[in-house]
């Protein structure tokens, strides 16, 4: 945690946005998904970060792993989540944990599909896991 008295003014302030006016952009590596930073180092938040992530028809992301663990929170849709060695489907209100280092993927089954993804604020890495 963080010491309340080592926070800089920017950090207290907070922030409230519409989401509707937050961009979303290209999802590097994933097939038609975009992502948008809702809560970020740049609203003055040091510990975590929200995203909001939308797959279209044919989106997707292939097996990869992250630096990070993701806390994710389905908000509309349907979709295959590969989680290690297991198959997931899930829907809105469904909720996921990914832990650190862990392979994951994801598979549209009902577009848009729509989660809330929520990460530690520090470095992440991800790699594509080969297939075969």
């Amino acid at each position: 945690m963080n010491d309340p008295a080592m926070i800089d003014d920017a950090s207290r302030k907070g922030a409230v946005k519409a989401v509707e006016q937050i961009e979303l952009e290209h999802l590097s590596g994933a097939q038609d998904t975009s992502m948008a930073i809702l809560i970020g180092p740049h609203d003055g938040a040091p510990n975590f970060v929200m995203r909001r992530i939308v797959m279209k028809e044919s989106g997707g992301m292939p097996a990869h792993t992250n630096a990070v663990e993701h806390e994710q929170y389905v908000l509309r849709g349907r979709a295959r989540v590969g989680i290690a060695d297991e198959i997931h489907e899930v829907s809105a209100h469904h909720v996921v944990y990914i832990p650190a280092g862990t392979p994951h993927w994801y598979d549209v089954l009902e577009a848009p599909f729509e989660f809330l993804c929520l990460v530690p604020n520090v470095p992440d890495q991800v790699k594509l896991v080969e297939s075969g």
